[in-house]
């Protein structure tokens, strides 16, 4: 089922296949979630095989490392596409990747992007099942700002376009809601100084940081600042923390450690999903989370299109609701111990 794409540029085009390029992070920042997209794509592409497959033929899946930098992504993508080697593409990545393939892919195959985005315009052809920065935020900012008094707020994140965007709309809604921002701080993928920046957030007064940092960088500050002994003191929100994230962060106890995701492996499964996940890959599989999950249902998007004899860019909507029909709502959970729990 998983298809090498050096394999797919030598075979070309199937007949008896509809390959799908699943573009997910394999290296850098995000490399953590690989293995859980990989298991949650395989799954999905095992359940519409197993379905009867998409119009007489197999959903195939050619990997293609995500990680790395946008331009490097792309042309890869450039080679499959002209070799006539991925029918559509699917996966999850940063947002200076995803507009990279966007330009690839525009006007020319079906491009479904699965996490949370830096909103605009997504172009012809292009799918976002995610949240833009205004419908994850806006469920969160006066809740929280209304909290205790919560009225200053410092934004950290990564220096690239999905950072600048959640800055961008956090602003207006902070001062909306009677709050400030006190500090405003991007640092370089894989060069985040946790220690000076915890000592940033210290100084600043803050009482709740807006976290856009991703992956490895996001685990990196959360843990530097546990270690500073702030986590009952200032309360910290994150668009990107998900249960790999938690994991790789140590874990957290002390209840003031917060996420906006669409979608959390601690919650009741009302869908099956988890279970059938567990059932199919065991008590050793990659830990779930948002990211994976956003996968699952971007794989299974691509399937029932194709299954219907829509899989064309002139009749793909911009937004799209998951299998079960509803349209990716973001949450807000709170990180306990190793699990992240929805509070409303």
């Amino acid at each position: 089922m998983l298809v090498d794409p050096l394999a797919a540029l030598i075979e070309g085009p199937s007949r008896a296949a509809l390959r799908l390029a699943l573009a997910v992070p394999l290296s850098g920042p995000l490399g953590m979630t690989g293995p859980a997209a990989l298991a949650c794509a395989m799954l999905a592409a095992e359940e519409a095989n197993e379905s009867g497959g998409l119009r007489g033929r197999a959903l195939e899946l050619v990997t293609v490392d995500a990680g790395r930098a946008p331009d490097e992504v792309a042309a890869d993508m450039r080679g499959l596409l002209a070799a006539g080697a991925v029918d559509a593409v699917c996966g999850f990545h940063t947002s200076d990747v995803h507009r990279a393939l966007k330009a690839v892919t525009a006007n020319r195959t079906p491009y479904v992007f699965t996490p949370p985005h830096e909103g605009g315009r997504p172009g012809q052809g292009v799918v976002l099942l995610g949240e833009s920065p205004r419908e994850q935020l806006a469920p969160v900012t006066a809740q929280l700002s209304a909290r205790r008094a919560l009225r200053r707020w410092a934004l950290v994140g990564n220096d690239y376009i999905w950072p600048w965007a959640v800055h961008a709309a956090a602003v207006p809604m902070l001062r909306a809601s009677g709050a400030e921002v006190v500090l405003d701080r991007l640092v370089p993928f894989g060069g985040v100084d946790a220690e000076r920046l915890v000592s940033e957030v210290r100084r600043s007064g803050t009482q709740v940081v807006l976290l856009s940092l991703v992956g490895r960088d996001l685990a990196t500050f959360n843990r530097a600042f546990a270690r500073a002994g702030l986590t009952d003191r200032i309360l910290r929100v994150s668009g990107a923390l998900e249960e790999n994230g938690l994991l790789e962060a140590g874990g957290d106890d002390s209840g003031e450690l917060y996420a906006v995701m669409p979608w959390f492996a601690s919650e009741a499964d009302v869908d099956g999903f988890a279970q059938r996940y567990a059932d199919r890959w065991g008590p050793t599989a990659p830990a779930l989370g948002a990211y994976a999950h956003g996968c699952y249902q971007g794989v299974r998007h691509i399937a029932a299109l194709a299954a219907a004899d829509a899989l064309n860019v002139r009749s793909l909507g911009t937004t799209a609701p998951g299998p079960t029909g509803r349209r990716n709502r973001a949450k807000l959970a709170r990180a306990d111990g190793l699990t992240l729990t929805v509070v409303h």
